[in-house]
C-alpha cells in the first residue's frame, strides 16, 4: 500500500451527473475536494474523438460488428451504442455481473470521467408533491422524509446553472421550472396535441423539457440541431458534468480530479463511527491508496455506490456500511418502457423539418391523479415525437427499378410515435448482493442483481398500449402500430432505490439530508438514495438533492457536527 498520506475537506466518488454536481457546490463553497473516478480521464472536446464525423467515414458506417457486440452483450441493446460511441461504455466480458437463472437485467454504464452524463437522454422533469406523498397515501415501502417544498428551490439552482429548454404550463403533477425558450413542436405534433386537448380535459402534451440549450448560457453555446449528443459535444450544447460542472469546479482552484481511481471501500473510525476517508485501487498499477477527508459523498452510480457500501464491512457493520437496517441493495426501481405506439399521416406532405431536434414531446402522467385506475397504482407518462420518414421506409414497400428509386428520394409521410415511461414500486426482494464467486480484474466480489417488474407494472403496460392507440386515432393516424415487449429491468437506464431516504434508520439508509443515519459524515446523492421512483426521468433530482446535501453538510462542516 501507497505510504502517501493526503487529506482533503471533502471526497466525492464519481464524476457523472451526481458526482459533478457534488464537485462543483463543495468547491464553490470553499472546500479542497477530491474526486475519484474509477475509469479513464475524458476531457472536454479533446476525448470526443467522433463528434465531427459523418457516416461514411466508419468502417461498418456507424453500425456495430458481430464481435463489438459480443464483448458489448449489454451495452449493446441500449439505444445511445454504436461505432461513434462505443468508446463511452464498458465492456461486458471485463465487467461482469451475475442475475438468477430465469430474471434478465440489463446494466448499462460508462466508466470514465463524466459518466453517463455524457450519452444521457438530457429528459430533465422535476417530481411533484404527488410523487413525494404517493407511498405513504399507498401505504406501501415508507415516506419520503421530504416533500417537493424542500427540493424546490434546489430544482431553481439546478435548472439556472445547466440550461434546461422547455414551457410552463402549471401541470399540478409535473411542475413548472426555470426555463430557457423551449424547442418548437412539429407540424404533426401540434396536430396530435390539438387532438388530445380537444376530446380529453385530463391529458396534455407539451415539447419535451431537455437540458439542450436553445440559446448561449453560461459560456455555453446553443444546441446546433445536430443531434449527435451522445458522441460528446463540442459546443457544450448540452448538460454534461465534463462541459459544465467539473469545469466549474476546476476554476475554483479546489479541485482534484483522479481517474483510474477505484473504490474499494469507506474507512470508518470505530471510535467514532465516522468515516475516515477511502481505500483505493489504482486501475493501472494495482497499488492501493488511502484518501482521508472529513466528508464523504457517494455518487458513483446507484449500483456503484451501493457495491462500495455492501463491500465496505466492520465489526460495527458486518452487513455494508451504515446497514444495521438490512435495507442496503434492496427495492431495486427502474422505469419501464418498450411499449411502442406509432401512427402514420397523410397530412403536411409540403412540409419537412429543419436540422435534427435533440428533443421530443411529452405527454405528463394522467392516471391515478383524481379517478383511482381499478389495475394498477401509480402511473406513466409518454415520451416521442414525430418525424418524417426518409428513404428507410422503402423496406415496407413494394417495387423495384428506376421509378422505386425515384420515389425514395422524396421524402416519405410524417409519424409519429409513443414510447412510455411507467413507475416501478419498490419491492424489498429486489435486489443487490455481493456474488464473491465472480470476481473481477482486481479480485473484488462483483453484484448480483436479483430484480424483476411485478404484477402493478405488467397491468400499467396493457393501459399504456390502450391509451397511446386511442389518442393517436383520435388525432387520425393510420396504420397503427403497437408493440408490448417484455419489459427488462435496467434497460431504463434509471436504476435507483437501492438506498434509500426514510424517516426511520430501522427502515431506510438515509435521512431527509441524503446523510447515512449511522455514519454522519458520509452523504449519498445518486438514484440509490430514491424512496419512489415515480415516472419521471430522474436525473435532475439526482442534481438537486446533490446541490441540497452539499449545503446541508458545508453547514454542518461549519458547526462543528461533523
Amino acid at each position: 500500500m501507497s505510504k502517501e498520506i493526503t487529506i482533503y475537506d471533502a471526497i466525492v466518488v464519481g464524476s457523472g451527473i451526481s458526482g459533478g454536481w457534488a464537485a462543483k457546490e463543495l468547491c464553490e463553497k470553499g472546500l479542497k475536494t477530491l474526486v475519484l473516478e474509477r475509469g479513464r480521464n475524458v476531457e472536454h472536446i479533446r476525448d470526443y474523438p467522433t463528434m465531427n464525423k459523418a457516416p461514411w467515414e466508419f468502417d461498418h458506417r456507424g453500425k456495430e460488428s458481430q464481435e463489438v457486440q459480443e464483448d458489448y452483450y449489454v451495452q449493446s441493446k441500449t439505444y445511445a451504442f454504436d461505432e461513434a460511441t462505443k468508446h463511452f461504455w464498458v465492456n461486458d466480458k471485463e465487467n461482469p455481473y451475475s442475475t438468477p437463472e430465469d430474471k434478465e437485467f440489463r446494466w448499462i454504464r460508462g466508466n470514465h470521467v463524466g459518466g453517463r452524463s455524457l450519452t444521457w437522454g438530457r429528459q430533465s422533469y422535476r417530481l411533484s408533491e404527488m410523487d413525494f406523498e404517493a407511498n405513504l397515501k399507498d401505504g406501501i415501502a415508507v415516506d419520503w422524509p421530504i416533500r417537493y417544498k424542500d427540493l424546490a428551490p434546489w430544482y431553481d439552482h439546478v435548472e439556472k446553472f445547466i440550461g434546461v429548454s422547455g414551457k410552463n404550463e402549471g401541470f399540478d403533477q409535473l411542475p413548472d421550472g426555470q426555463f430557457l425558450p423551449p424547442m418548437d413542436m412539429y407540424c404533426v405534433e401540434e396536430k396530435v396535441k390539438g387532438a388530445i386537448e380537444k376530446n380529453w380535459t385530463d391529458r396534455k402534451m407539451t415539447i419535451g423539457r431537455t437540458a439542450n440549450l436553445t440559446q448561449n448560457h453560461n459560456g455555453r453555446s446553443a444546441c446546433q440541431y445536430r443531434n449527435l449528443c451522445s458522441r460528446g459535444c463540442p459546443y457544450g450544447a448540452y448538460f454534461s458534468s465534463n462541459a459544465s460542472t467539473l469545469p466549474a469546479a476546476a476554476n475554483t482552484g479546489n479541485l482534484t480530479l483522479r481517474p483510474n481511481s477505484i473504490v474499494e471501500s469507506v474507512i470508518l473510525d470505530k471510535d467514532s463511527s465516522k468515516a475516515k476517508g477511502v481505500r483505493v485501487i489504482d486501475a493501472e498499477t494495482n497499488e492501493i491508496h488511502e484518501f482521508y477527508a472529513k466528508v464523504v459523498f457517494l455518487c458513483a452510480s446507484t449500483l456503484g455506490s451501493t457495491w462500495i457500501m455492501l463491500n465496505s464491512t466492520s465489526d460495527r457493520f458486518p452487513n455494508g456500511l451504515g446497514n444495521t437496517s438490512d435495507t442496503l441493495g434492496r427495492n431495486l426501481m427502474d422505469h419501464h418502457f418498450e411499449v411502442y405506439v406509432k401512427a402514420q399521416f397523410d397530412d403536411f406532405n409540403d412540409k419537412y423539418h429543419t436540422g435534427y431536434r435533440a428533443n421530443g414531446i411529452y405527454i405528463p402522467r394522467f392516471q391515478n391523479i383524481k379517478d383511482k385506475h381499478p389495475d394498477f397504482i401509480r402511473g406513466y407518462g409518454f415520451q416521442g415525437g414525430g418525424n418524417r420518414l426518409g428513404w428507410g421506409y422503402g423496406n415496407r414497400l413494394a417495387g423495384f427499378g428506376g421509378k422505386f428509386k425515384d420515389d425514395l428520394m422524396k421524402p416519405g409521410p410524417w409519424e409519429m410515435s409513443f414510447m412510455p415511461f411507467g413507475e416501478c414500486l419498490p419491492y424489498e426482494d429486489n435486489r443487490v448482493t455481493l456474488n464473491g464467486n465472480i470476481r473481477d480484474k482486481w479480485g473484488l466480489p462483483t453484484l448480483h442483481i436479483d430484480c424483476e417488474f411485478k404484477e402493478n407494472e405488467l397491468q400499467m403496460r396493457k393501459d399504456m398500449l390502450k391509451t397511446g392507440r386511442e389518442m393517436l386515432e383520435v388525432a387520425g393516424g393510420k396504420n397503427i402500430e403497437a408493440v408490448n415487449l417484455k419489459p427488462v429491468p435496467g434497460f431504463g437506464i434509471h436504476e435507483m432505490g437501492t438506498a434509500r431516504m426514510g424517516r426511520d434508520p430501522k427502515t431506510s439508509m438515509l435521512n431527509g439530508n441524503n446523510q447515512l443515519h449511522e455514519v454522519p459524515n458520509v452523504f449519498v446523492t445518486d438514484g440509490s438514495a430514491m424512496t419512489s421512483s415515480a415516472c419521471q426521468n430522474p436525473s435532475l433530482t439526482y442534481m438537486a438533492l446533490t446541490a441540497r446535501a452539499v449545503d446541508f453538510a458545508v453547514n454542518e462542516l461549519k458547526r462543528m457536527n461533523l
